[in-house]
């Protein structure tokens, strides 16, 4: 396994991993598409409601729950960030005692 780290500022950090980026990219941004998908899917379904008047009621509950979704956009990020900083300190630890 190859890994770069290159630092351009005190706060960013550039890293490339070959392979590995796959490991972390991948089931990330395919949680973060479905995500998309079913947020589009919720404002359509609500939209679409809205031009009933006895489906009002239920178009502002799925425009609730897909707003309620948007907060899931970040959060995905976040663990990815978040695993991806866990494994970069482990390597590091493992890289350090060798």
């Amino acid at each position: 396994m190859v890994m770069m780290i290159s630092n351009n500022d005190s706060e960013y950090k550039e890293i490339k991993m070959g392979n590995y980026d796959l490991f972390f990219k991948k089931p990330y941004e395919i949680l973060y598409n479905i995500n998309d998908f079913l947020i589009s899917l919720w404002f359509f379904l609500g939209s679409v409601c809205f031009l009933f008047d006895n489906w009002r009621n239920i178009g502002i509950w799925i425009f609730i729950i897909a707003s309620a979704q948007l907060g899931i956009r970040p959060l995905i990020r976040i663990i990815h960030s978040i695993h991806l900083k866990r494994y970069v300190k482990k390597y590091n630890d493992n890289q350090s005692t060798k």
